[in-house]
């Protein structure tokens, strides 16, 4: 299991809320990037040096600081839509490689490099913004049905990561818990 981008978001303006601006189109950035845990939602503060929230209402805070997607999972859509998707293309901080992200539970704490450890609190919801950014028809139905949304993540310890640091799981909780998927399908009413 290992990080293979580590994407900042790069100001674009936003069609598609009233919104100025949105932080959606991630990029690949070289070198460590230093991860802190970020004040309360509403700030506009997320977890990556560099990166911001512009929807303060509904992104980033504490239990939205560092969303993280699949290599793998970017792979299928790459098929299923007939087009190529670089790595920060859902608008994800951390694509990864060689886990399922979306079978990870709720609570559940990952290390990343030798000294982050960041906790899984949810899935990722789509929106407008979202849908609008990938230009496909009734993406926020098909993104929903496919239940495959990506987990947000909370800063337990800060530091630095970097492409190709590995990534151990280091905690589980010990009842089972509810998975990323679960939690989603819950979230969007058992769609």
């Amino acid at each position: 299991m290992k990080l293979l981008s580590v994407n900042v978001g790069v100001p674009r303006a936003n069609p598609w809320k009233k919104l100025a601006l949105t932080g959606i189109d991630k990029r690949p950035v070289d070198g460590p990037v230093a991860v802190h845990a970020p004040g309360p939602k509403g700030t506009g503060e997320v977890g990556l040096a560099g990166d911001r929230a512009y929807d303060v209402k509904h992104h980033g805070g504490t239990d939205q600081a560092v969303y993280a997607y699949g290599r793998e999972d970017l792979d299928d859509w790459e098929k299923e839509l007939g087009r190529t998707l670089a790595n920060g293309t859902f608008g994800e901080n951390l694509t990864t490689e060689g886990f399922d992200v979306n079978a990870a539970l709720i609570g559940e704490r990952w290390r990343v490099g030798d000294d982050v450890v960041l906790e899984v609190t949810g899935p990722r919801i789509p929106c407008v913004t979202f849908q609008g950014w990938l230009g496909e028809p009734k993406w926020m139905k098909r993104f929903t049905r496919a239940a495959r949304p990506g987990a947000y993540l909370r800063v337990v310890e800060p530091g630095e990561i970097r492409a190709g640091d590995a990534i151990e799981v280091v905690r589980r909780p010990e009842h089972g818990g509810e998975s990323v998927t679960a939690a989603f399908r819950r979230e969007m009413g058992g769609e």
